[in-house]
């Protein structure tokens, strides 16, 4: 009998376990970046954000209240005088995960937070699932 060419059953099944064994090491890497690159994106876009509630306030003369919420950026509110809108567009009206930014103005209106509850959206956490917030100038 003459040998044909080709790969044994375990030359095959050692070749997918390391195959296997590679995956294992590098998910975890490449899971632990991704969570990261979207804790950066949440962090610039609520950068951006109060950015474009500041302009707000330089249009019409105040920050968005409580109830006008950042929907107020996306759309007049109602015959506001100087609103030159949009400042942001709805998408960015929701964090990487898909939840509401949080908008909290202050109880004298002179100031506001932007804010995301980050991975796992419940208050407070480590990593990837520490609230997030825009820097105050």
């Amino acid at each position: 009998m003459r040998g044909e060419g080709g790969y044994t059953l375990t030359e095959m099944l050692v070749v997918i376990g390391i195959i296997s064994l590679i995956a294992a090491v590098l998910t975890p890497a490449i899971l632990g970046q991704m969570s990261r690159a979207r804790a950066k994106a949440a962090q610039l876009q609520l950068e951006t954000l109060a950015a474009s509630v500041e302009n707000f306030r330089s249009d019409v003369g105040r920050y968005p209240s409580q109830q006008e919420g950042l929907q107020a950026l996306v759309q007049d509110p109602g015959s506001l005088d100087g609103w030159v809108g949009p400042y942001a567009r709805t998408k960015a009206l929701k964090d990487p995960w898909g939840r509401p930014v949080l908008y909290v103005p202050s109880s004298d209106g002179h100031a506001f937070e932007v804010e995301s509850l980050g991975a796992d959206g419940k208050p407070g956490g480590t990593g990837a699932d520490r609230d997030l917030k825009a820097p105050q100038e």
